[in-house]
């Protein structure tokens, strides 16, 4: 309010993330790539990591068409000192990390119980193994980035969890326990960076419902696109009665990465078009 007492007309500066420095694990993926695509258009500087060359190369030469404010690195989060050595170069080359996304993670068959099959037909090996790459893929980062961030007194985690987590999903019993996890972990680490090292230290997550990518394809789309008995009930069980876009991600995560959410940290949004809330009825 200026000196004659009428409001200044001033630009809300609270959701700029300009310059922030941001860490996406399993930036490869669809979920990791696209919100790389996202940040870079609002003038972030992203890096993000991945387990194959290949596609992360693939991948940075297309967000390169964006902005040059990208770096990509092949590395491994279940590699406590792979991801020390990376997180070395980054900040070798911008001095910082603000913002660190865990969107790494995945599901495999053996630790999904088939149509024909029940509870004691999982294998244990790749349940350990979805069990390490979805919650240990999640620590191992966020213990590495987030001492970056308590020694500059700021930053911004964000764990993907999953409708898996709210709800029991049948079937995939591997990928629902540790997203759970993942859920617990961010509330447990929420607690613990602001009681110990202050406000602005945040961390939160996100809890995707249903999105269409290569590991559910076949679950939920016949070959011609039509749903499958599967999608079905997930549709019918959405009361906006379709399946998310992964750019749909993009405005909750480029809310808490802001200012405008300094006062959220431990929360885990749904973003799933209602299927939490909806009874059936």
């Amino acid at each position: 309010m200026n000196a004659h007492g009428k409001i200044k007309n001033t630009l809300d500066n609270s959701f700029n993330i300009s310059n922030k420095v941001c860490v996406v694990t399993g930036g490869t993926g669809v979920l990791g790539g696209t919100i790389a695509e996202h940040l870079l258009k609002n003038n972030a500087k992203v890096v993000i990591l991945g387990s194959n060359q290949e596609r992360l190369d693939q991948k940075v030469n297309d967000l390169l068409e964006i902005s040059n404010h990208v770096l990509g690195f092949v590395c491994d989060v279940l590699n406590k000192s792979q991801v020390e050595d990376t997180c070395d170069k980054i900040l070798e080359k911008w001095k910082k990390v603000d913002v660190l996304l865990n969107a790494a993670g995945g599901n495999m068959p053996g630790a999904t119980i088939a149509e024909d099959q029940n509870i004691f037909d999982i294998k244990l090996d790749d349940f350990k193994k979805v069990s390490d790459l979805n919650l240990n893929g999640t620590l191992i980062p966020s213990l590495v980035f987030g001492k970056i961030m308590v020694e500059n007194g700021k930053g911004v985690i964000i764990n993907y969890s999953s409708m898996a987590a709210f709800k029991i999903i049948t079937r995939v019993v591997g990928y629902s326990a540790s997203k759970a996890a993942v859920t617990n972990l961010t509330e447990w680490m929420a607690t613990e960076f602001a009681l110990k090292f202050g406000d602005k230290l945040r961390v939160n997550a996100i809890a995707p419902g249903f999105f269409i990518g290569n590991q559910n394809r076949k679950l939920l789309l016949n070959e011609d696109g039509s749903y499958t008995e599967r999608g079905k009930k997930i549709i019918n069980n959405t009361p906006m009665q379709r399946f998310g876009e992964a750019e749909e991600l993009n405005g909750v995560i480029h809310w808490l990465i802001s200012d405008a959410a300094s006062f959220v940290t431990g929360a885990v949004i749904p973003i799933d078009g209602g299927f939490n809330v909806f009874s059936g009825v």
